[in-house]
């Protein structure tokens, strides 16, 4: 195990900026994942970590030593890809062991430490088969075990669930969490599925363009974005993002979005006519007789435990969570009122958390 350091780290291409001084402390023996839309360098970090990039400026140091110019074999890395990437000929035991048989460890050993790892994964029974006789869960699982027989100080996984079923994805995210658990092993983890980086992480690291917009665990996230992208970026159904403006009502704060007006906690900052984005999470939105947003509803999408309703305002959509069982009908006009303690306000101009 061993702590990973990295320190305005900065990649460009010629002339294009991919990466734009990211500094980030990955605490040894740390679960971190790193979450963004596609194209936000969240694999090219990975990729540079591996040593598979090279590094424009800044520095990353794997334990006490800076390795931007050490090769992907001298890190004591183990990579986990999206696509496997097994060799079709060999069993599953040589696939695991090829690792080792390149360092050219002892035939004993490597059927030792590929035991222990088949052994970890439940892959016993399979360890004669070949990759094409395999489900791709089985498939992932043997990657990883690959990965486990080298005893790395860090793991690093590039979406190595994107190209499985949903209902396996769920299996899989428990296993690799139960798998950390187990070893200890300092592990970062890419995905563009915020849901995989909510349920998985120890810590969470958002980036977007090129840069990191909030690091935190992941119910602080939730709790309390640092800005409009990562409020909108975690959690699903999405938080309700509403830009308005604040009018102060007999000394009392309140935005007012699309007509309707919302009081709000008073804090630092809310003046007079102050451009806001008033936010709220669909499942703190509450159903009243009267007062509060009056609105459409436009969809409903019950899923058992719970009912989504897509609801218009003015010329706005917001979604709302409930649990309780409602009779909704397209067009049925409704009232919702946000509940107070849990409103999020954000500066209409930089988009931060006020």
């Amino acid at each position: 195990m061993a702590q990973v350091t990295i320190r305005d780290l900065r990649k460009a291409y010629g002339a294009m900026d991919v990466l734009h001084g990211v500094s980030v402390d990955i605490g040894n023996g740390q679960f971190v994942v790193l979450v963004g839309p596609s194209g936000c360098g969240k694999s090219t970090l990975l990729r540079m970590i591996a040593g598979l990039e090279s590094i424009t400026s800044g520095t990353i140091r794997i334990g006490e030593r800076v390795v931007n110019n050490l090769p992907p074999s001298d890190r004591d890395i183990a990579m986990v890809f999206q696509n496997y990437a097994l060799y079709p000929h060999k069993t599953v035991a040589a696939n695991m062991g090829f690792p080792l048989k390149m360092q050219r460890m002892d035939k004993a050993q490597i059927a030792a430490k590929v035991d222990r790892a088949a052994d970890i994964l439940g892959l016993k029974p399979y360890l004669a088969r070949y990759p094409r006789e395999l489900s791709g869960g089985q498939r992932q699982r043997v990657a990883m075990g690959r990965a486990i027989v080298r005893d790395p100080q860090v793991f690093l996984f590039d979406e190595p669930l994107s190209n499985l079923d949903a209902k396996l994805r769920v299996q899989m995210r428990s296993e690799i969490r139960e798998l950390h658990q187990r070893l200890g092993t300092t592990t970062i983890y890419v995905t563009h599925d915020q849901i995989e980086a909510m349920t998985m992480a120890d810590r969470i690291v958002v980036m977007r363009d090129g840069r990191i917009a909030q690091v935190g665990e992941p119910l602080e996230l939730y709790d309390r974005p640092a800005n409009v992208f990562v409020a909108g970026f975690i959690g699903s159904p999405a938080m309700n993002l509403l830009p308005g403006a604040v009018r102060r009502q007999g000394g009392n704060p309140a935005v007012v979005v699309d007509g309707a007006s919302l009081p709000v906690p008073d804090r630092p900052g809310l003046t007079e006519g102050r451009k806001v984005v008033f936010g709220i999470r669909p499942e703190h939105l509450d159903l009243t007789a009267a007062g509060g947003m009056p609105a459409q509803v436009v969809v409903v999408e019950p899923t058992g435990s719970e009912t989504h309703v897509v609801l218009r305002i003015g010329e706005r959509d917001l979604t709302a969570v409930f649990r309780e069982r409602h009779a909704f009908v397209p067009g049925q006009q409704v009232h919702l009122t946000p509940q107070p303690d849990l409103i999020h306000i954000f500066d209409g101009d930089s988009g931060e958390r006020i």
